[in-house]
């Protein structure tokens, strides 16, 4: 069960753990809320996620950008 849960984790996006740190909420608990909305509205959350999660990426990217300008 360890294995699934640290394959999940660090195959996944991270949008659960941002969330939790900008909120001082407990990843875990994020994370079973959002199962747990997702099965009864069936699976609309799941969008909302992606879009958070394209959105960490153009983040981190945009963020790489403006580093390496400086790094000159």
């Amino acid at each position: 069960m360890k294995r699934l849960q640290y394959f999940i984790e660090s195959q996944a996006f991270g949008v659960c753990t941002m969330l939790g740190e900008k909120l001082g909420i407990a990843s875990s608990s994020i994370r079973l809320s959002f199962i747990y909305v997702s099965f009864l509205t069936f699976g609309s959350p799941v969008i909302v996620y992606f879009i958070m999660a394209f959105w960490m990426n153009v983040s981190k990217s945009l963020r790489r950008e403006r580093n390496t300008v400086w790094d000159l």
